[in-house]
């Protein structure tokens, strides 16, 4: 008998991976179902992971790392604790429960644990899932809760590979026919198709573009009503613009220490051809972050944009990386929340990368992420997550933790705190983007294609195709990748939700209290609530 299946079960499908010049940069691989170890009935989906590292959000990690080593060691690896690591942790006694393996308060955040060869042995290479799935099958489930794969996130927009229509490698390449969506990109399909489209010039891929309206109107402070909103990026950082100086607030520390990266000689918003061939081409993500806060800032001009970098100009980012700088943004929140001394106040976090779990519906998928975005949301702080741009309606996470229409969902809807919400993308005609996921985990939707926003004054090493001088004057093709005019085109639900975040922003202007008074957190919780219904029309 044939069972028919909705139309979010037949388009619920697996994603391909990022190329393999994307996976050996972080040394990740993909989990293959049909291959993959299994245990007890647990049939992992594909995902894309680091292969040397695990990560622990328990706090017994002395315990967890011995457990660990003594399975891994059967293998002819070893498992240490990566001292280099952060691991920043947030104690928050506000939550009633804690996990069976923590004590006391919640206590949220993660280590990173490595895997290598044991000196002196001939072992296969490190395998993370091969070694958390072993340890499974001998410690029993329940057991390795709290453990898991060390996830690679993508953060890209909708791009093409400038070297797709001239290699002349792309057909034998024997990853290219089976990943569709190289650097997570649906456009770069290796056969001309509707979704190309979105990453040409001219058709919503990243391009210069001229803007001849005034610049956005921001108010002094004295013209507020209380402090102005304050929405947090987490991304590529920001660059200098003329319509952000006085709009970004950088720099930003908890306890001194810097909350992502900060290294100026790795920022994709100064630097735009970091990684890669000796090419000349700008890189992936360049200007990525500079374009999300220019978006943010158009939608609420009044606002204050912290722009945290966490994702490197290509891509791809590691997930134990990025859950650090969570839980030092979710610190911040708090303890401004409290009332205690360095915190600062965040009413709407944008957050435009994501990741597809291997687990998401059972006993195996960690609920560090989720507890991190419940606590941010029961400080009254909106989070608000680009659904993807896979063309799926498989689950995408942060974004899927929003309630879903006409279902539990998978972070089970109170009061208490503002819900996550999901943004997928519109054309400028206002119909759905092709690229865009959906499914009822999407719970809004908001322009990402072709959209126009700010950019650092980046120049690449593409020409115009002709040049010239007539009258004193030089006369030019457009350059494809000067971007000293300050503006470009670009899409992908990247930038649906920012634009969403800073509307959620415009609201809160007049309604937010001044600076130094103190909040309860059902005030703002309530506040943030309102926020969610009356902008994206969502009943929480």
């Amino acid at each position: 008998m044939v069972v028919a299946r909705s139309d979010e079960e037949r388009h619920d499908r697996d994603p391909v991976p990022p190329s393999q010049a994307g996976l050996q940069r972080v040394d990740a691989r993909l989990l293959n179902p049909q291959y993959a170890v299994t245990v007890d009935g647990v049939s992992p989906r594909s995902t894309v992971y680091v292969r040397s590292s695990l990560v622990v959000s328990r706090t017994d990690r002395a315990a967890t790392v011995a457990m660990l080593d003594e399975v891994a060691a059967s293998l002819g690896w070893q498992v240490t604790l990566d001292e280099s690591h952060d691991g920043t942790r947030l104690t928050y006694a506000g939550r009633a429960r804690a996990r069976a393996h923590d004590s006391g308060a919640a206590v949220f955040g993660v280590s990173r644990l490595l895997i290598s060869v044991l000196p002196n042995q001939a072992a296969a290479s490190p395998d993370a899932w091969v070694l958390i799935q072993k340890a499974r099958a001998l410690k029993g489930v329940e057991a390795l809760r709290g453990v898991g794969l060390d996830h690679v996130l993508s953060s890209s927009p909708v791009e093409v590979n400038p070297y797709h229509e001239s290699n002349p490698y792309h057909e034998s390449n024997p990853y290219h026919e089976s990943n569709p969506y190289h650097e997570s990109n649906p456009a770069d399909s290796g056969t001309p198709g509707p979704l190309a489209t979105y990453a040409r010039p001219g058709s919503g891929g990243r391009q210069p573009v001229a803007y001849a309206g005034p610049m956005p109107f921001r108010r002094n402070d004295s013209q507020i009503r209380g402090r102005r909103p304050v929405v947090a990026t987490v991304d590529t950082g920001c660059g200098a613009h003329p319509w952000l100086d006085r709009a970004v607030v950088t720099g930003l520390t908890l306890d001194d220490k810097p909350i992502g990266y900060v290294d100026p000689a790795t920022d994709p918003e100064q630097h735009g051809d970091l990684e890669g061939p000796l090419d000349g081409v700008l890189d992936l993500l360049a200007g990525h972050g500079t374009f999300i806060a220019g978006l943010v800032h158009q939608a609420c001009p009044d606002a204050v944009i912290l722009p945290f970098r966490v994702v490197p100009s290509t891509g791809p980012v590691v997930e134990s990386d990025w859950v650090d700088t969570l839980v030092k943004i979710a610190e911040l929140v708090r303890r401004h929340r409290d009332g205690e001394a360095g915190g600062y106040p965040i009413d709407v976090l944008s957050i435009s990368l994501g990741y597809y779990h291997e687990t998401p519906e059972d006993a195996l998928f960690d609920p560090t992420l989720a507890e991190l975005l419940r606590v941010i949301g029961e400080c009254g702080t909106v989070v608000v997550c680009s659904a993807g741009n896979e063309a799926t309606t498989r689950p995408m996470f942060p974004a899927a933790f929003a309630p879903w229409v006409g279902a539990k969902g998978l972070f089970p809807e109170t009061t208490n705190r503002v819900p996550v919400v999901s943004v997928g993308a519109l054309n400028p005609n206002k119909t759905d983007a092709l690229f865009s996921n959906t499914g009822r985990w999407v719970r809004a939707y908001r322009p990402g294609a072709a959209v126009m926003s700010t950019m650092p004054p980046l120049q690449g090493g593409l020409q115009p195709v002709a040049t010239t001088e007539a009258f004193g004057r030089t006369r030019q093709a457009i350059d494809p990748d000067d971007y000293s005019g300050g503006f470009a085109v670009w899409s992908g639900t990247s930038f649906a939700a920012p634009l969403l975040a800073g509307e959620i922003a415009d609201y809160l202007v007049g309604r937010l209290p001044p600076d130094g008074e103190a909040e309860t957190r059902q005030r703002a919780v309530a506040r943030g609530r309102r926020a969610v219904k009356h902008v994206a029309g969502i009943v929480p």
